[in-house]
């Protein structure tokens, strides 16, 4: 699936395909960095995650290990529903390993304020987080104390506008489309 495929329901290309692999090639460099030495565990939040994490685990070259966990916040809407819940946990212990989470987009930041809650309390050595794309919000959601949550790689910041592409998707399509792209308000807004 390509741009011309979406016709009118793309808005615009952000970030192309060319971009997004030189950022997470920038964003490897810094994770061997800090990890040099170090067992890492990347944990992808599915579905959205999936390109990002295997891309960037392509572009380390730290040995790593994989697992994944999926939760849920947003049902079938366009916003989260600040509800969030386990759909599928993880297979690997926590208990004294670096855990580097994996996401396509920080957007309230809500979802991924409970995410690290919750990891935190399996007792990693450490909790770091890496995401494609951050929205403005994610800046001033957060926690129960007021902080936004902590993503110490981000590859872009971007508009607070609807995006797909890349591993995000609305109502489970356009999630193969190699760039990010805003999505046409006419498409999650019918009639406005």
């Amino acid at each position: 699936m390509d741009a011309n495929d979406m016709g009118d329901d793309l808005a615009a290309v952000l970030i192309d395909a060319d971009q997004i692999q030189a950022r997470l090639a920038e964003l490897a460099i810094e994770i061997d960095a800090d990890y040099a030495g170090k067992d890492l565990l990347l944990v992808g939040v599915l579905k959205g995650a999936v390109m990002v994490m295997a891309d960037l685990a392509r572009a380390l070259h730290t040995a790593v290990e994989m697992d994944w966990m999926a939760v849920s916040s947003y049902g079938s809407g366009t916003r989260s529903s600040g509800v969030v819940r386990i759909i599928k946990d993880l297979d690997a212990d926590l208990t004294d390993r670096h855990v580097l989470v994996v996401e396509d987009i920080v957007d309230s930041g809500l979802t991924l304020s409970w995410l690290l809650r919750n990891l935190s309390s399996r007792g990693p050595a450490s909790l770091e987080v890496c995401t494609l794309l951050r929205k403005p919000e994610a800046q001033q959601a957060g926690s129960s104390k007021g902080e936004p949550p902590r993503v110490r790689y981000v590859g872009f910041d971007i508009p607070p506008e609807f995006v797909v592409g890349y591993g995000l998707d609305y109502a489970e399509k356009y999630r193969s489309l190699p760039f990010v792209g805003s999505l046409a308000r006419h498409v999650y807004r019918p009639g406005k």
